[in-house]
């Protein structure tokens, strides 16, 4: 295995821990932000372009999120009761 495999196989892997984590803590939704910048960088790197694009917006949906949270705005549910 090469040094950009290792990286994306950790980078992904951070992703599902932090991700399994959200619920317990704000901070672990920043760490799933950090995770998916660690893999869209990998997408890029590696030549797999819409990869690496996907795991930016990710990570921009989860920098908004951590800063919703952070802040103690509820998250947007757009159900209709």
């Amino acid at each position: 295995m090469d040094a950009l495999t290792a990286y994306g196989l950790v980078s992904v892997s951070l992703m599902l821990i932090f991700y399994g984590l959200e619920e317990r803590n704000a901070i672990y939704v920043l760490f799933f932000a950090v995770s998916c910048v660690m893999a869209s960088v990998y997408g890029f790197m590696q030549g797999a372009w819409p990869f690496g694009l996907v795991e930016s917006i990710w990570a921009l949906v989860a920098l908004r999120r951590w800063y919703r949270r952070r802040k103690g705005t509820p998250p947007d549910h757009n159900s209709q009761s």
